[in-house]
């Protein structure tokens, strides 16, 4: 079904022809997520006419109805785009013939043996490798391993007998969105990308500058493909390292947070990062583990980051651990507790809870007969194991019954915590809640 994002009517696009001062330039996006919806909305608000495809029916009417979790300045983006007709949605991929370039941004996760999943991706480059015509720009973001462009794109295309960098151009430029993050608009972050051949790089970067101040160029797919996955595991290792900072300043009744914001006052080599309950979203967890997917099959091994994806999986384990460690110390009984997470988006802001690590510790605690319930006004329903919760207000939690522990999760914006003085143990795994008097850390 396709149609514009304030009607009901079907909408064509004009044939494919090259952009001119007097026909603006049309750009399919693939996948309209927490990456592709953003990049629309850039686009167009460079002057493209977008169209963005999407499999997800339900998805294009949240777009459609502007039901969708984007920045307050995305969100406004989006109703100028509303306004202006720019976008057409559709889940027909054959509209792809007619653009002039295709930017793919579908999702890459991990399965349950952290092996790369390329369901969504291989299918995505399929379709558009069906539809591809001369002349267009195919450019691919999703976060994979180094040689997925040759192998989803350069080779089909090859096959099909069309010459890329001749007759079509392909180029591989990450995404760097971070959802819930209003410090960075999409324009300001620079774009790194790599094409196929010279001529691919400077298409894909004419294309980029539409939507950036700054493109910075590498010398191919494959150079623009470990960028990323570098720019991933560098997060993923450091994040590993400050919990196991946090776990030691607690040994040592030391604040991590005074230590943090010292060690930041060094105004060369020193990045601060936050210790918290794990990690989430598709990123940090995921990221890492297609590099180390790739290097098995070289037998090439990478200890620290390998050690560091451990400490990141055990995190939610750890913070079930100091629940336990609590419970028992005020000669509360595990089984038939009751214990309240507070916010269970992976992160502050957003209502995404894609391998948000309160969804293990949920899980785990239930196992252990614990009474769990949560509230997050981001997240109004949650499926865990197969069981579906959903949010509560404080006022109805206290009503039900006393709780005997909750777990700072998530510190939303504007997320009252007064609440939490009528709790007996408060466990913070955000590190950040100084204001609460009685809390403990994990």
């Amino acid at each position: 079904m396709t149609q514009q994002l304030d009607t009901t009517a079907t909408s064509s696009l004009p044939a494919a022809q090259p952009a001119t001062a007097t026909r603006s330039l049309t750009v399919g996006i693939v996948g309209l997520g927490y990456v592709g919806l953003p990049t629309a909305i850039a686009f167009s608000a460079g002057g493209a006419h977008v169209v963005g495809v999407d499999v997800s029916a339900q998805r294009l009417d949240a777009i459609r109805s502007l039901r969708v979790d984007l920045s307050p300045g995305d969100l406004d983006g989006l109703r100028e785009v509303s306004q202006s007709n720019s976008l057409t949605l559709t889940d027909d991929i054959e509209l792809l013939a007619a653009v002039d370039a295709i930017v793919i941004c579908v999702p890459t996760p991990v399965d349950d043996h952290l092996t790369p999943d390329l369901t969504a991706l291989a299918g995505a480059c399929r379709g558009v490798v069906r539809v591809a015509r001369p002349g267009q720009l195919i450019v691919l973001t999703s976060t994979s391993y180094v040689g997925t462009t040759d192998e989803l794109l350069v080779k089909p295309l090859t096959d099909r007998g069309l010459l890329v960098g001749v007759d079509v151009f392909v180029a591989f430029s990450p995404e760097r969105i971070d959802p819930g993050n209003i410090a960075f608009a999409h324009d300001s972050v620079p774009r790194v990308v790599g094409g196929t051949t010279s001529e691919c790089t400077r298409r894909a970067a004419d294309l980029l500058r539409r939507t950036t101040r700054q493109v910075h160029v590498v010398s191919s797919t494959k150079a623009a493909e470990l960028t990323k996955l570098y720019e991933n595991t560098f997060r993923a290792v450091n994040i590993a390292l400050v919990n196991e900072i946090a776990d030691v300043s607690t040994e040592l009744s030391v604040p991590i947070t005074e230590v943090i914001d010292a060690a930041a006052t060094k105004p060369y080599g020193f990045m601060p990062f936050a210790p918290g309950p794990g990690v989430g979203g598709h990123c940090i967890p995921c990221d890492p583990h297609y590099l180390l997917w790739q290097l098995r099959s070289k037998r090439v091994a990478m200890p620290l980051v390998e050690s560091a994806m451990r400490g990141i999986a055990e995190r939610p384990a750890r913070i079930v651990a100091r629940v336990r460690e609590e419970l028992a110390d005020h000669g509360i009984a595990l089984r038939g507790a009751h214990v309240a997470i507070v916010g269970v988006a992976y992160k502050p802001g957003v209502e995404d809870v894609r391998e948000s690590p309160a969804l293990e510790i949920i899980g785990r605690l239930a196992e252990l007969g614990v009474e769990v319930s949560y509230v997050d006004p981001y997240v109004p329903v949650i499926q865990v194991d197969g069981h579906r919760l959903v949010a509560m207000t404080p006022p109805e939690l206290l009503l039900r019954r006393s709780v005997d522990l909750a777990v700072l999760h998530t510190r939303h914006p504007q997320l009252t915590l007064d609440w939490l003085d009528t709790v007996p143990i408060v466990l913070d795994a955000t590190y950040r809640a100084a204001d609460l008097d009685h809390r403990v850390l994990v």
